[in-house]
């Protein structure tokens, strides 16, 4: 199995408003590169799930919008947690994928081969 057929049996939690402890501009500067090697690897998940903090990265005035919609555009599914973005007040903020409930990103990762945490 090459690295294209590893990724898309996987899926990604994002459960941060960026990636790694430190600094918030740090955080976010880290999970824009993040993205973006995805993308310009061609290594894209079946799915990314967005919870707590994470459902920030997917609304207005996120700093990797354009990653995100990207991915989702080249079939990326995009989970985000409903019960988190009413918790933010953010539900009517949401620029890209889909809201889903728990039970969404519990299906996604029981589907998934491997599940990587961020």
């Amino acid at each position: 199995m090459n690295l294209q057929e590893k990724a898309q049996s996987t899926v990604v939690l994002i459960r941060a408003e960026g990636m790694g402890q430190g600094e918030r501009e740090l955080q976010l500067k880290l999970i824009g590169t993040y993205l973006k090697l995805l993308l310009e690897n061609a290594w894209l998940p079946n799915a990314i799930c967005l919870y707590t903090d994470g459902v920030k990265l997917a609304v207005s005035g996120s700093p990797v919008l354009e990653q995100l919609k990207a991915l989702e555009e080249r079939g990326v599914r995009l989970i985000l947690c409903s019960t988190c973005l009413n918790y933010y007040g953010l539900a009517d903020q949401v620029q890209v994928g889909i809201v889903g409930g728990m039970n969404d990103i519990l299906e996604a990762q029981m589907r998934a081969e491997r599940v990587i945490t961020l």
